[in-house]
């Protein structure tokens, strides 16, 4: 027999106990009121289980919260299009929005956009909403958004996703309300790519972003103090009814790990990016807080320079990719917060992820005998490890040690945090990179593995590979695109002078009184996008 007790309450009834709750009452208050109703004692425990947990979960407006991501120095921007890392990315989502944004399964979903229309994938039309306003009160409008997605192109604007922009071939207005986008090939991920922070929509002939951040999006700018804070009150004329919650929020960054994680557990923040798996088990067992994983497509990889002698010998590429440990980089490094990866960028749980690439061992053996064909058996070479590079100390000390079993002295340059993507990324012969997701295959390829890359971490450049990115874009069938991919993957697993041991879960701490949080899986913070979905609970 089943005794587990269904409890139901009349929708009037309902209503009155919520309502009593908001208005502060006790429980010894909320029970009397139940009581009044004629609920028995015995039923009256559960229901107001379920009904403050509704309370809970129903969104409240007002209140401030204070989070802290993983990075803050004087690069700081206000410019979506030159965002690098995920505090630009979130402080941009809370002041603009973009044509599309991304759902929890990363499908592409209306934003300023109300309507979107394709012919052949090649000329795509985005029919605009109405009634959006900026932030100083002006109304979007076409030219706004063909400004927006055009100044991508000019070079004067540094984008850091202009290799992208370079497929639109025509932006212009094609009515009152209504934008067309005109590409030099097909590419059926438009809708994706737009998603991204950098093509966040600026007013139109915007040009100096130093102070001014005059968007569509859930809050205002109210502070902006590079490597120090942003803070944003709320945008009442926001354009999604009801939205956002609080009234403010302010972003800070803590680049040293434990420092944030004190942070949380102290109350001087309520929510923070990138917890150590180390640190999972601390922040559970306090009360009052918790970490919300994440599985992506977030990856810490090993790069090696293809223009710098010895990283640049294919033998010697192939030695280090052998001297990866991944069981153990997903195990002791990342406690279990991870899924072994195969020197593939593109996750198991990607629909164009090719399953059959065989997986490449932890083999010293094998690592040797690539080493001394390199004529690097005896010799020594330096990695860069940076707390910056999530995980990469602690794998940069595994792989010394396996290194010096197959006759290769691997020295460890453990560098700060601060600094660590201007001063040292893609500057070393041998080095960590940290690459945040990307919802589509095109965009991972064409950002960081086509020759032209601006962020092209191993400096690699393969023909064939230009050649298939640029068909893969462009053909309709989906089952021919998942080949193309999938050769794509072969090539990266197989010549480009990366090593991809794991990819890793987003770890945000969170104040169990921050309500609203949920899984965006290209990035923490809900994708970058939290601001515009939590509330205070109290």
């Amino acid at each position: 027999m089943d005794d587990k007790k269904t409890f139901s309450l009349d929708p009037a009834d309902q209503r009155r106990i919520l309502e009593a709750l908001g208005r502060g009452a006790s429980r010894r208050d909320v029970l009397r009121l139940m009581f009044s109703m004629g609920i028995m004692a015995s039923a009256a425990g559960g229901l107001l289980s379920v009904a403050t947990n509704a309370r809970a979960q129903t969104p409240r407006k007002g209140g401030r919260i204070r989070a802290a991501t993983t990075s803050s120095s004087t690069a700081d921007t206000l410019d979506p299009a030159k965002g690098s890392n995920a505090t630009d990315y979130t402080r941009h989502n809370m002041f603009y929005s973009g044509l599309t944004q991304l759902d929890a399964s990363l499908a592409p979903q209306p934003a300023l956009a109300e309507e979107i229309r394709s012919d052949k994938a090649t000329v795509w039309t985005f029919k605009l909403r109405k009634d959006v306003k900026f932030h100083d009160g002006s109304p979007l409008t076409p030219a706004d958004v063909v400004y927006s997605l055009n100044r991508h192109k000019e070079a004067a604007t540094a984008s850091k996703v202009k290799t992208v922009a370079d497929q639109f071939s025509e932006v212009k207005a094609s009515g009152p309300n209504e934008v067309k986008v005109t590409l030099v090939a097909p590419n059926a991920d438009l809708p994706v790519i737009l998603a991204a922070s950098h093509f966040l929509i600026v007013k139109g002939g915007a040009r100096d972003f130093s102070a001014t951040a005059n968007g569509t999006g859930p809050f205002k700018l109210k502070e902006f103090q590079p490597g120090v804070r942003s803070v944003g009150v709320r945008n009442d004329g926001y354009w999604k009814a009801g939205r956002p919650y609080l009234d403010e929020v302010e972003l800070i960054g803590i680049q040293d790990e434990p420092a944030r994680v004190n942070a949380l557990l102290s109350g001087d923040v309520q929510l923070i990016l990138a917890v150590d798996p180390r640190s999972t088990s601390r922040v559970r067992a306090t009360p009052g807080y918790g970490v919300l994983e994440t599985k992506s497509g977030l990856y810490t990889d090993l790069v090696a320079r293809q223009d710098a002698a010895p990283t640049n010998n294919p033998d010697f590429v192939m030695a280090m990719k052998y001297l990866i440990d991944r069981e153990q980089a997903k195990n002791a490094v990342f406690r279990g917060f991870a899924v072994v990866a195969n020197d593939q960028p593109i996750p198991p749980s990607h629909r164009y992820y090719l399953a059959g690439l065989p997986q490449r061992p932890y083999d010293v053996d094998k690592a040797k005998f690539h080493l001394q064909k390199a004529g690097m058996a005896g010799k020594s070479v330096q990695v860069v490890a940076s707390p910056a590079a999530n995980g990469s100390i602690d794998m940069a000390v595994l792989m010394q040690q396996s290194a010096q079993k197959a006759g290769l002295t691997l020295t460890v340059n453990r560098v700060p945090a601060d600094g660590y993507w201007s001063n040292h990324w893609m500057k070393h012969p041998l080095f960590f990179g940290n690459i945040n997701p990307r919802p589509s295959a095109d965009q991972l390829f064409t950002q960081f593995f086509k020759s032209d890359a601006p962020w092209n971490e191993s400096g690699w450049k393969n023909e064939q590979f230009d050649q298939l990115v640029l068909a893969a874009r462009a053909e309709p069938d989906n089952e021919k695109r998942r080949k193309m991919y999938g050769d794509m993957q072969v090539l990266v697993h197989e010549k480009c002078g990366i090593g991809i041991p794991v990819f890793l879960s987003f770890l945000d701490g969170y104040n169990s009184k921050v309500k609203g949080l949920g899984s965006v899986p290209i990035g923490g913070f809900m994708g970058y996008m939290f601001a515009e979905h939590v509330w205070v609970d109290g």
